[in-house]
């Protein structure tokens, strides 16, 4: 590095500043100097040419993902989803499936190309460039959402998907669930049943405006990658063990072009400055900032890995957060109350979508609180307080907040009830011929009261119809219903519950069985005939739940 450029940097005059280098009204952020140089007169940074090149990238990513689900479409059966979350099975069920040869060579690719994947392969990732390059348009310019402790939540969820299962069934299981024996491996390259593992098209929708507009507002540019992806948990470590980087030669002269169009978040000028290389984990090596250089100083190259990184030459610069350690501690512990109110048995969003909505609600609460202690805060281009006074925008802010909150205090208590309904239900251990059989039984009176319990408890957790708390019944709660009043031999209750399971929409073979025993015992044989019939032209594996 020019040492003479380097050391008289300060005197450049700032002329233009991205809006990474604002300052919100009333919340100062560390402020990026872009300075003149003699390549780009006043100091404007030039486009990237690497931006267009990802996009189509991402783009042929994304049609030979459609291509595939056609595919499976036309003819029937097709290769198992090529998708990070199907090696889920292998700790579940021991299945080695397309998904987990992929997620495999995703990660021995990381070792050596660094966090590549996530710049250029990743679907969502497109999501969120197509969202960013929108608001964009529309004049808005996210700013990243720093914080400490919520930046583990990925590698969290990421250990929760693809560690806890193994480790459940060959550690915790021998102990507690002795007959959850480890299945062995079995090859699974091919699947009839594509879309079984992927939430259903009623909620394609949403994950996009959620994980894509939703979280790229409030979070920044890649809000999702770092507050929600649990394959980002695995690629950002073994970032650091990676030889292959952004470097930079002696030609750099802090022009701060770089930071300013990385949509990674990372301040590449004071990376190279200090390290001779960017070092943050949190790069996707989407070469930006490569491209704008005005002086051509940085490159994609070889150095040692950032885990061995020399010291820095200067005072490593204090990395900013928005958050306090306090409010660090209160807000990720409201995130983990959010998850789990959302991520329930009767309310349940996928997992990645959860993660989203949790992330957004604990940003969202977090501006309130400031709105409570600051004379002015803003969002983008909207004053929420100003002067000490809250705005109009402001006052919708904080009702949007208190519904937001109150929908996920409503969701974690239906949730609630359907567990303490499935913790009484587990206690009924009264053999299906038993309640089917033409003899009448007795029913100890613990497990009487159990019954009566698990009763009152998912009626709780069912819709408001039947005096519950929820907007809807689940299909499980129904059945569930229909085997205890079975138990308690009221058959007439039972056939309510069980034909309201049926009529919805895709019930298994194990449905009509049941439904099947409940109409014999009740003396109707003609339409425990049909519904046996259905049961045995429907091959799909769901199995029946009343056993």
């Amino acid at each position: 590095m020019n040492s003479a450029i380097r050391d008289d940097r300060a005197a450049f005059r700032m002329k233009h500043a991205d809006d990474q280098t604002m300052m919100e009204a009333g919340h100062s952020i560390l402020k990026l100097e872009v300075l003149e140089t003699s390549h780009r007169p006043g100091g404007r940074i030039r486009k990237s040419k690497n931006g267009p090149r990802r996009a189509f990238v991402l783009v042929i990513v994304q049609l030979l993902i459609i291509a595939h689900v056609v595919q499976w479409w036309i003819t029937g059966t097709t290769i198992s989803p090529i998708e990070p979350s199907e090696a889920m099975e292998l700790g579940r069920s021991g299945r080695i499936n397309a998904g987990l040869i992929f997620f495999a060579l995703a990660l021995l690719s990381t070792l050596v190309l660094g966090r590549w994947f996530c710049g250029w392969g990743c679907h969502l990732v497109l999501l969120q460039d197509f969202c960013g390059w929108i608001m964009k348009k529309c004049g808005i310019r996210p700013k990243p959402f720093r914080a400490r402790l919520l930046m583990y939540i990925p590698l969290i969820l990421g250990l929760y998907m693809f560690i806890w299962p193994a480790f459940y069934r060959l550690a915790v299981a021998p102990w507690t669930n002795p007959d959850l024996s480890w299945p062995g491996f079995t090859l699974h390259l091919t699947t009839g049943t594509f879309w079984q593992t992927f939430p259903g098209m009623t909620l394609a929708v949403p994950f996009l405006l959620i994980c894509g507009f939703g979280t790229v507002y409030f979070l920044g540019a890649k809000g999702f990658c770092t507050y929600a992806c649990p394959y980002g948990g695995f690629f950002a470590p073994l970032d650091e063990l990676a030889p292959a980087r952004i470097i930079v030669s002696d030609d750099c002269d802090q022009a701060g072009h770089c930071t300013a169009v990385c949509t990674s978040n990372v301040r590449v000028n004071e990376e190279v400055r200090e390290y001779g290389m960017v070092v943050d984990p949190g790069c996707m090596k989407c070469l930006d900032c490569v491209s704008v250089c005005p002086n051509g100083a940085l490159s994609f190259g070889f150095k040692k890995p950032a885990v061995m990184k020399r010291k820095a030459k200067n005072k490593k610069p204090v990395p900013h957060y928005d958050l306090t350690m306090p409010e660090e501690i209160v807000f990720s512990l409201l995130f983990a109350l959010t998850f789990f109110s959302l991520r329930g048995d009767v309310v349940r969003f996928p997992l990645l979508m959860t993660a989203a909505m949790a992330s957004i609600l604990t940003f969202m609460f977090w501006k309130l609180c400031r709105m409570r202690r600051e004379e002015t805060v803003t969002l983008h281009r909207f004053h929420l307080k100003q002067g000490g006074k809250i705005r109009t925008a402001g006052v919708v802010y904080g009702g949007s907040v208190l519904l937001c909150v109150l929908l996920t205090l409503h969701s974690g208590l239906v949730n609630l009830a359907f567990r303490n309904a499935e913790r009484h239900y587990k206690k009924v251990t009264i053999p299906l011929e038993t309640v089917f059989a033409d003899q009448p039984f007795e029913i100890p009176d613990p497990m009487r009261d159990s019954i009566v319990r698990s009763i009152r408890w998912y009626r709780l957790s069912s819709d408001f119809s039947r005096g519950g708390i929820s907007f809807t019944t689940s299909t499980e709660t129904l059945v569930r219903l229909a085997w205890l009043e079975s138990c308690r031999s009221d058959f007439n209750a039972a056939l309510e519950y069980m034909t309201q399971a049926v009529n919805k929409p895709n019930p298994g073979p194990g449905q009509y069985e049941d439904l099947a025993l409940i109409l014999e015992k009740l003396e109707r044989p003609e339409e425990a005939a049909r519904y046996r019939s259905l049961a045995r032209v429907e091959k799909r594996e769901t199995g029946s739940l009343m056993e």
